[in-house]
């Protein structure tokens, strides 16, 4: 059963990385990569939050590192830049149920002016999801981008020639 939970959730983040990939027009060949760094990111996440016990935020970076690390590695392989692979498997693990929630209670504050109790609650519910969104967008964009700065030469010669050109 646990083994079916991880694939099923990196083969649902495979394909909604499809879907973003598709928007951006990367080529054909990246395809395959985007939707397995996606899966491999997401299903890591999903085994940190649920089995070990990690916060979605630490999972994320986690997740997010690994998904850089292989586009690192992928890329050269099929002489693509590692962001037309990073971007599109990163996007499934925005945390888009707590960014609802951001609206949503901001949205519920605004209809209970004449209530503090309940003012309290939602403003509570904002900064709380508020908190946890910024921090899972922040922790994706620096794990996707440390394998940039860690081999700096080695990412900006991925889509060069050998011999310079």
């Amino acid at each position: 059963m646990i083994l079916t939970d991880i694939l099923t959730d990196g083969l649902f983040a495979a394909i909604a990385a499809i879907g973003f990939g598709a928007v951006s027009d990367p080529p054909l060949r990246a395809f395959p990569y985007i939707a397995l760094l996606a899966a491999i990111g997401h299903a890591l996440r999903f085994c940190l939050m649920s089995y070990a016990g990690v916060d979605i935020a630490t999972a994320s970076l986690f997740a997010s590192f690994t998904i850089g690390m292989g586009s690192l590695l992928l890329g050269k392989r099929i002489y693509c830049p590692m962001t037309v692979l990073y971007i599109p498997a990163l996007l499934p693990m925005i945390p888009g149920m707590y960014a609802y929630k951001i609206v949503f209670s901001l949205i519920m504050f605004m209809q209970n002016l004449d209530a503090p109790l309940l003012q309290q609650k939602y403003m509570l519910n904002l900064f709380t999801n508020g908190i946890v969104t910024c921090s899972v967008i922040f922790m994706l964009a620096v794990g996707a981008t440390l394998p940039l700065f860690l081999f700096s030469k080695r990412a900006f010669s991925m889509t060069r020639h050998e011999n310079g050109n």
